[in-house]
């Protein structure tokens, strides 16, 4: 669209972009610095407690695959991996936080994963080192004792087992298989739904829904967007950063789930100087604002569209994540699961939950799709053209979330989607709202699968 003027030219934006260019490098390669040479636990409080969860309800909902009929389980195969996938990553994960860790526990947990040695040598180091009666009279004392080491859950249920040479049913199985079904068919649905949407554009193509879109490419210099990307992103960090610091400092450990919930509010609100920046010296010389700017209004000619593109792109960032999961299986390659645990949504009270919540699904997609798609992909555009801007803004939004090789290309592959439908539409829209979407999603499944 470019029936909107553009902007007289600015040669300069200032002195202080150069030092806001060291601050924000020097941020970021403290960043970099500090996620490549730290633990993926190290950061993280009671990690012990944390693996447990994870790998045991994981293990809890292959319990109930085991259940499902033959044809859903080798569709769950395909979704969610095998019970040898989740058994090999707990035994990688549990290796490693028991390198770091005294908690005796720790070991428990990975002897019982372990488990095929102790079949052969468990006589001879229960009778050496035990005292174990062979009469197994002991049994119920021995259960006691687990009991009181281990909560609630498969490891200690397993061990019990082991115990008592009696297997009992699983009591989460059935629980977590039904919150499974729930999930995949919401998802399934989803599919259908956007395949339903794309057929009926087939009629209609060269039909966008234009109306109060933004101007692409924007009306601004890119020596203006990348002034202001980098002074905003400097003033960010510096925000980020006294924030982070102000809050240990108030809140310190008397209300650390409280404390983890300010923190993220102040990592996402640490966008709004850029945001703002970006209103005062891109937009508004060219007589736009923000809703204008970024095609953030909705009316009646353009809601139906904008809604059917973003229900094509959470079809198609699910697509992508199956897929990227099955070739990850395919070629041994694992999410850590540090980068998807959240304390909070595990145990926090419900105030914890519904703030982690807020700024999750309504905070978080705002204001990065404002600042990675509207900012930093318009600037990329007035230069590159659209799919090289698609690409380079991608690969700087997968690069700033730190996941591995797999967390990088699902946020890769939704950063271009994204893109796409921003140039497609001239509207955020589509993009935020599966943005959204996506975040709840992960939400949800952390809350069903792992919550108790």
């Amino acid at each position: 669209m470019d029936s909107v003027p553009q902007a007289a030219e600015r040669r300069h934006l200032g002195v202080l972009t150069v030092p806001a260019a060291a601050v924000l490098l020097t941020f970021v390669l403290l960043m970099t610095w500090l996620h490549l040479t730290g633990s993926p636990v190290g950061d993280m409080a009671e990690p012990e407690r944390a693996l447990a969860v994870v790998v045991g309800r994981s293990l809890d909902l292959d319990d109930g695959i085991d259940r499902a009929p033959a044809w859903e389980r080798r569709l769950y195969r395909w979704l969610v991996g095998r019970r040898a996938d989740d058994l090999a990553d707990a035994l990688r994960w549990y290796a490693e936080l028991e390198a770091l860790s005294l908690e005796p526990t720790v070991d428990l947990h990975l002897a019982i994963l372990r488990g095929e040695p102790f079949e052969t040598f468990g006589r001879l180091v229960g009778r050496a080192y035990l005292a174990l009666a062979s009469d197994g009279a002991d049994v119920k004392d021995l259960v006691a004792e687990v009991d009181a080491a281990l909560e609630p859950g498969w490891f200690h249920d397993r061990l019990v087992a082991r115990l008592t040479r009696a297997d009992a049913p699983n009591p989460r199985a059935d629980v977590l298989l039904a919150r499974l079904r729930a999930l995949t068919a919401v998802e399934v649905t989803i599919l259908a739904a956007a395949l339903v949407t794309l057929a009926s554009w087939v009629g209609h193509r060269g039909e966008r829904a234009r109306s109060g879109a933004a101007p692409l490419p924007p009306p601004w210099r890119v020596h203006e967007g990348v002034g202001v990307l980098v002074r905003g992103g400097a003033l960010g960090a510096i925000l980020l950063v006294a924030l982070s610091q102000g809050a240990s400092a108030f809140l310190g450990g008397r209300a650390q789930p409280y404390q983890s919930v300010v923190v993220g509010a102040a990592t996402t609100l640490a966008f709004l100087p850029l945001i703002l920046m970006a209103r005062r010296r891109l937009l508004r010389p060219s007589g736009l604002g923000l809703v204008r700017g970024f095609g953030l209004a909705l009316t009646r000619a353009n809601t139906g569209r904008l809604l059917g593109v973003a229900l094509v792109l959470v079809a198609a960032g699910q697509l992508g994540d199956w897929t990227l999961g099955a070739m990850g299986r395919a070629f041994e390659i694992t999410s850590h699961w540090t980068e998807w645990f959240d304390r909070d949504l595990v145990w926090g009270v419900r105030p914890v939950v519904i703030g982690t919540l807020v700024d999750t699904v309504v905070l978080t997609p705002v204001f990065e799709e404002l600042v990675f798609r509207g900012l930093l992909f318009g600037t990329l555009r007035c230069r590159l053209g659209p799919a090289p801007a698609a690409v380079v803004s991608a690969g700087v939004f997968a690069l700033a979330h730190g996941y591995g090789v797999l967390g990088f290309a699902a946020v890769f592959w939704s950063g271009v989607l994204w893109a796409w439908a921003y140039e497609q539409t001239g509207s955020l829209v589509p993009a935020v709202t599966a943005h959204a979407v996506d975040n709840l999603s992960a939400s949800l499944s952390v809350i069903l699968v792992l919550r108790a």
